[in-house]
């Protein structure tokens, strides 16, 4: 069963996901009006590509167990220095933190707003009780 979720909503979940995995610097950029790529990118970093891989994942994982998501295609994960989840309104980037620093990814979005995740976040629906969420079943 597939459950329909918001967009921002989804990203945070990636980016809580990724945290699990003790992913470094994560962010949420908002990008929905400023492309058409994707609403959101989640962007974060593990230390080393087995890392990396750990995070991917478990960030598959959660969305799949909690909300019946897959992401529609995965790129990068042979080499892990850079692994891209394309989930369509929400991309997440994972980098080796090396290559992180050598893209600078968030560079090219400095005027995307950033979606902060603090301890009260934890509190959004979903992560206590999934059908809290405004949802609608496929």
């Amino acid at each position: 069963m597939v459950i329909h979720i918001e967009s921002r909503i989804k990203a945070i979940e990636a980016a809580r996901a990724s945290l699990d995995k003790k992913a470094r610097e994560t962010l949420i950029l908002e990008l929905k009006d400023l492309t058409v790529i994707a609403d959101y990118f989640v962007i974060c970093s593990g230390e080393n590509v087995s890392q990396v891989k750990a995070i991917v994942e478990h960030i598959g994982e959660t969305l799949k167990k909690d909300y019946g998501i897959k992401p529609m295609r995965i790129e990068g994960l042979d080499y892990a220095h850079w692994v891209l989840m394309d989930y369509s309104d929400v991309v997440i980037h994972i980098f080796e933190d090396e290559t992180r620093a050598y893209y600078e990814l968030e560079k090219f979005w400095l005027d995307a707003p950033r979606i902060p995740l603090h301890d009260e976040d934890k509190d959004t629906p979903g992560r206590k009780n999934k059908r809290e969420l405004s949802v609608r079943r496929n």
